[in-house]
């Protein structure tokens, strides 16, 4: 019985994103995980088997119910005081930064954008979900895509970056990476990661990893081995759910899933060094999706933002509040 309200206890204080893996995320209705990106399985959590059942038997009733009580008497009494949960990509006390709009270009409104490279007039932007998902070169002005791979229907296509001739892709969950000639987008060869494969970038020495969690990976471009490990923190506190990828002027700039936010990251110590706001800057198009895509044009000193599903890529400025 202990063992089980000690388990409820921590479904509800604990820090948030603690079970946050990937694209699972925790709801407390169903005391489960939902996959939101393809199977839409739902993964119980372990006490919840059999619960119902013991529910409905009075005397189990009663034991809970006498437990709780006496927990919440044990809790008032105790000078121990449950730890403040930590907050998932809440800006702290990091520098903030809205925008103004430069210039708009067309996006494809069916690209679902998981990565995004500027170069040379042209986008390099890796599209995902089951079925769909590819790797294109598109002329930023026109959005006309001028070249296109298809994935395996099966991989659920990522983050890419653009590292000299070569063009590196991620997958979500299927733990391979791919490495394309950037002209002819002819297969080089593959790679194998875990946990999970989200964002990429690179500071021209080594690539950057995102997997959804506070960690960036460092991997060398070559034997694609970890060499280093980066948490990111805001104020003292873990900043999860870091997504798309792009390394800006020094900085790595982070979407952060589900959210109108990018985070600026000193790659030396992982701390937030600025908060972007997008608030805003979402079409108002019923497909449009989250924020997701940045690109920066470092001869030109262009940034470039987008979202998945959406009809719009922006040229964008920053605006210190």
């Amino acid at each position: 019985m202990t063992a089980l309200v000690r388990s409820y206890l921590h479904l509800y204080f604990r820090p948030r994103g603690q079970e946050l893996d990937g694209d699972f995320v925790y709801d407390p209705l169903v005391m489960g995980l939902k996959n939101l990106r393809g199977s839409h399985r739902i993964v119980h959590y372990p006490p919840y088997r059999g619960f119902r059942r013991a529910w409905n038997r009075p005397h189990f009733t009663r034991a809970l119910v006498l437990t709780f009580i006496g927990s919440l008497t044990i809790l008032a009494c105790s000078p121990l005081q449950l730890a403040t949960p930590a907050p998932t990509a809440t800006p702290g006390a990091a520098p903030r930064f809205t925008y103004t709009i430069v210039n708009s270009y067309p996006h494809d409104p069916g690209a679902f954008t998981q990565g995004l490279v500027y170069e040379n007039g042209y986008l390099y932007e890796g599209t995902g979900l089951r079925g769909q998902s590819t790797l294109r070169r598109v002329d930023l002005n026109s959005g006309e895509v001028v070249r296109s791979l298809a994935l395996d229907p099966e991989l659920f296509g990522e983050g890419i970056t653009l590292l000299g001739d070569r063009i590196i892709q991620l997958t979500l969950s299927a733990g391979l990476g791919f490495v394309y000639d950037r002209r002819s987008f002819s297969k080089l060869e593959e790679f194998s990661f875990t946990p999970e494969g989200w964002g990429l970038t690179h500071d021209g020495r080594q690539l950057i990893m995102s997997d959804g969690s506070a960690e960036l990976r460092f991997l060398d471009p070559d034997s694609f081995q970890e060499t280093r490990r980066l948490l990111v923190t805001d104020d003292g506190f873990p900043v999860s759910m870091l997504n798309e990828l792009e390394y800006v002027e020094g900085e790595i700039y982070a979407n952060i899933w589900q959210t109108d936010r990018i985070a600026r990251i000193s790659p030396d110590t992982g701390k937030v060094m600025g908060w972007i706001d997008l608030t805003g800057l979402r079409a108002e198009n019923p497909r449009a999706g989250v924020l997701n895509g940045i690109a920066y044009d470092s001869e030109g000193r262009r940034l470039f933002v987008t979202g998945k599903n959406w009809p719009e890529l922006f040229e964008i400025s920053l605006v210190r509040e």
